[in-house]
């Protein structure tokens, strides 16, 4: 038996892959991103709490912050392109972009809490939090094509942050609700939400300390230039030319914003009400997929990593879409020809609509695993095709698009469930299921990601970034940075 070939014998490209406590490391920014993420689930509480908000208020400070946060994503890049020290930027960003949100979340849930300051002040911290989470948030996002572009390692990255992003927020939910909100006496009170934000931002400290940790052997000034030797400052126009000129990037924004819209809406509590509560009967199921299908997931991701590394982030998207479509498709037949009650019995419907679920699961974990390689094809496809190394305009460019169009999921689901009668109130387990309500739900659930995955496959048509482009790609950089060389 001859002696496996590795990526770059294969492609006859010199790779750079990351070691694999490096990587791990990197995904350890899930015990930043994740605890925030839990902690600012409780902001209602905080608003309505700490700072005397009413709960109509609180919602459009939430959406108007929410907006926020997307327009700041692509400004990052001005401030990414500007930090050049002998130490790198990367950690440099992490570490004060996590004390600024810090210090805003202390505030919101401890220091400046029962003390009186009202909405003016609440919304004042919310905004530094935004400006420091982006920091944070949008320089992490930029570290995997630094770290490795050997197309079969890339995907690797994804299952790791993947596996993380899965496991923290759930044990971090037992945590908070199971052990430590009993010794508060049951209730969300002010005592309960100061200390859950000292544990969860202690635990952020450790994921920031650790994704330095592994990031410090690529974060050195040498790594972020271009294959130009000029050097001249990012420019507003230069972030619209990529948004013009990169047309991957124009069709990753299409497929990954149109799946998004439809995940948001479809995850709003009101339609997990509609199908889980008041279809099904039984909100408990969506509690015990959430808890058996961890598992399965991580496994799809780790097979949706391997296809990927093998025939590209591009087709892998592609391929999965369509499995993920078929599964729709057929779980919403099993709906209409089945009485959807049976499946909270717990028995032979209940087996075939979790392996339906697990499975549907399972291919957009995939699909997700290689969307997060993809994006570090798009920063290197920016490089050969500008020359500039702006990794901070390819993801903040994205993100604010996809923030923005987003949004509108939890409007779309409040408009829907009007339709059906809930003008006033809200669906609550037990409501009587009429047909106007099944079918709302089937479009919802199933419909509206359908037409999002159609939206993908398009969108992918005209992206012409497979796997051997991404090899002609990595060529034609490494050539252009040998000429620099000699050059110099």
């Amino acid at each position: 038996m001859g002696k496996k070939l590795s990526a770059s014998e294969i492609d006859g490209v010199q790779y750079r892959r990351a070691k694999l406590w490096q990587i791990i490391l990197y995904a350890c920014n899930a015990f930043v991103g994740m605890t925030v993420y839990s902690l600012i689930g409780m902001a209602s509480y905080a608003a309505s709490i700490g700072f005397g908000i009413g709960t109509a208020a609180i919602g459009v400070i939430l959406t108007g912050t929410r907006i926020l946060d997307g327009v700041t994503d692509p400004m990052l890049a001005f401030l990414y392109d500007k930090v050049n020290t002998k130490y790198g930027k990367i950690r440099i960003l992490l570490i004060v972009g996590f004390v600024i949100e810090a210090v805003a979340l202390l505030c919101m849930y401890d220091w400046a809490a029962g003390k009186g300051l009202g909405t003016v002040a609440f919304v004042l911290f919310y905004v530094i939090y935004v400006i420091g989470y982006t920091i944070v948030n949008m320089t992490a996002q930029t570290i995997p094509s630094l770290m490795t572009n050997d197309p079969r390692q890339r995907p690797t990255l994804g299952v790791w942050v993947t596996a993380l992003n899965y496991m923290v927020p759930m044990v971090l939910t037992i945590v908070l609700n199971v052990v430590m909100l009993p010794k508060f006496g049951g209730t969300y009170n002010q005592e309960f939400l100061s200390a859950a934000c000292k544990l969860c931002l202690l635990l952020a400290a450790v994921g920031v300390a650790l994704v330095c940790i592994g990031v410090s052997e690529y974060d050195k000034p040498e790594n972020f230039k271009g294959l130009t030797k000029e050097r001249e400052p990012l420019k507003v126009k230069d972030m619209l030319e990529v948004m013009k000129g990169n047309r991957p990037l124009q069709c990753y924004i299409i497929s990954a914003a149109s799946d998004k819209i439809a995940q948001v809406t479809a995850s709003q509590a009101v339609i997990v009400t509609l199908l889980n509560g008041i279809i099904i009967g039984n909100m408990g199921i969506s509690t015990i997929l959430t808890v058996i299908g961890m598992l399965p997931s991580i496994l799809f991701a780790i097979g949706g990593a391997k296809y990927a590394g093998k025939y590209g982030n591009m087709e892998t998207i592609v391929t999965w879409t369509k499995i993920c479509i078929a599964i729709s498709v057929i779980m919403c037949g099993f709906f209409v020809i089945i009485n959807p009650k049976d499946i909270a019995k717990m028995g032979v419907m209940t087996i075939i609509y979790v392996v339906f679920t697990l499975c549907k699961n399972g291919a957009n974990m995939c699909i997700t695993t290689a969307n997060t390689a993809f994006m570090s094809d798009l920063i290197d496809y920016e490089l050969d095709r500008s020359g500039r190394y702006v990794p901070a305009v390819v993801t903040g460019t994205y993100s604010f698009l996809d923030k923005l169009i987003s949004s509108c999921g939890a409007a779309i689901a409040a408009g829907a469930v009007a339709l059906v009668g809930y003008k006033t109130t809200v669906p609550q387990p037990g409501d009587a299921s009429t047909p106007a309500i099944f079918w709302l739900t089937m479009f919802l659930t199933f419909g509206l990601p359908i037409i999002g995955w159609i939206c993908t496959l398009v969108a992918m048509k005209f992206c012409k970034l497979n796997k051997a482009e991404m090899v002609e790609v990595q060529k034609r950089i490494a050539a252009k940075k040998e000429a620099l060389k000699k050059e110099a």
